[in-house]
Order: structure tokens, then C-alpha cells, then sequence
């Protein structure tokens, strides 16, 4: 190729230093998605339960003191 062949700098197409700023923002996005992600699935840990027992609390009910006690006599009469 000769000199009179080659495009000069200001005649050449742009396209490959776009394509890397491209390439270099999308891999700052994923970066960002993915510490996002590790950040949500630690709190997700940190929020759950210590263990999987069930807790059992057991309380003695104390009967309530009764008023007057009364008996009362029914009678019915079939006709």
C-alpha cells in the first residue's frame, strides 16, 4: 500500500474507540448489578431466623375464683 492508500487519522471511522467505551460501561453496569445482588442476598442472610427450633412456652392457668355456688333443681314432665 502506498501513502496515497491510507485513510488519514481524520478519515477513519470512530467506531472501534466507541465500541470500547461501550463495552467498558456495560462491564461497570454488571459490576454494579452484581454488588447489588451480594449486597441484597447478605441481608437476606442476616434477616432470617437463628435456627430452625420451634419455640415452646408453656404457662399454668390458675382457675378464677368462683362466686356463690347455688343448685338449682330442674324438673321437666313429659305430657
Amino acid at each position: 500500500m502506498s501513502m496515497a492508500e491510507r485513510p488519514n487519522r481524520s478519515q477513519r471511522p470512530r467506531a472501534r474507540n466507541r465500541s470500547s467505551v461501550v463495552r467498558w460501561l456495560l462491564v461497570g453496569i454488571a459490576l454494579v448489578l452484581a454488588f447489588l445482588l451480594g449486597v441484597a442476598f447478605a441481608q437476606t442472610l442476616d434477616e432470617r431466623p437463628e435456627d430452625g427450633r420451634t419455640v415452646t412456652s408453656v404457662r399454668t392457668l390458675t382457675p378464677l375464683p368462683q362466686g356463690e355456688v347455688r343448685t338449682v333443681t330442674v324438673t321437666v314432665t313429659s305430657p
